[in-house]
């Protein structure tokens, strides 16, 4: 098979299944009084992600070489994730969800960074590509993921900063 078909492909069910255990815990955190905090934004990631997959998938030539420097730093960037997702557990998800009376999780990368998931994505975006030598298609998506994110972050640490007090 095709390796830009296999990397392509274990992106989106990286993300799909990504997608299914944020949408179980979602509705396992709603269940328990959390509130989905709605932001404008969201559909916006959902795009860019969509999009930067879309452009894996089609703007990159089947034959592209493999850059193995770059797949082996998207396989650290997955422990990251796990460790990430892991520390996280129950809380992980897609959404701004917050859980009154829940305390703020303290544990993992949690401990020296405030927003450890987003370093992992803005990563992945950039190194995905990468991978198949696809520089242009990692610079416009970082673009693009830094925007949203920046919208993002502004109102996650709102929500924080409201726990926190």
């Amino acid at each position: 098979m095709n390796p830009h078909v296999v990397i392509v492909a274990f992106l989106v069910l990286q993300r799909l299944a990504e997608m299914v255990y944020s949408r179980r815990n979602l509705h396992r955190l709603v269940a328990q009084g959390a509130l989905v905090i709605e932001e404008p934004v969201y559909p916006w990631i959902i795009a860019v992600h969509a999009g930067w997959l879309a452009a894996m998938a089609f703007l990159i030539p089947a034959e592209a070489f493999i850059h193995f420097r770059f797949l082996f730093l998207y396989v650290v960037l997955l422990v990251f994730r796990i460790w990430v997702m892991a520390s996280l557990g129950r809380y992980w998800c897609t959404r701004i969800v917050t859980l009154p009376g829940a305390p703020l999780v303290k544990r993992g990368p949690y401990r020296f960074i405030r927003h450890p998931n987003y370093v992992v994505v803005v990563a992945e975006i950039a190194v995905a590509p990468l991978i198949l030598g696809a520089w242009k298609i990692a610079v416009v998506f970082s673009i693009l993921n830094a925007v949203v994110l920046w919208f993002r972050i502004r109102t996650e640490n709102s929500v924080l900063r409201a726990r926190e007090a």
